[in-house]
């Protein structure tokens, strides 16, 4: 899978996660997926707990709207984001510093 792909109603996003970070980031990392920064460490769901909100922040869509659809206790999770696909798309490429 792609970093990115549409899907209705949304896109799914492919991320590798780095717990115990110095500050939350979410970033390009490679053509396979985004790169994601936690400040959290990797237990009891405190990672995940912590890359839904950023996530959400990033894309610019209540938390709601982002869902963990893979990857619970991998470092390679897939997320669900609900919301206008052009603009989501659009967020995504830039994080990639393409146009969308």
């Amino acid at each position: 899978m792609p970093a990115w792909r549409e899907a209705a109603g949304g896109i799914e996003i492919a991320v590798r996660v780095t717990p115990r970070a110095s500050k939350d980031v979410l970033a390009a990392g490679t053509a396979d997926h985004f790169a994601a920064r936690l400040a959290a460490p990797p237990v009891e769901g405190a990672a995940n707990a912590a890359l839904v909100p950023l996530v959400a922040k990033t894309f610019r869509v209540a938390k709601r709207d982002v869902t963990l659809i893979a990857g619970e206790t991998a470092r390679l999770k897939r997320l669900r984001i609900a919301g206008d696909t052009a603009m989501l798309a659009g967020i995504a490429a830039s994080l990639y510093g393409a146009t969308p």
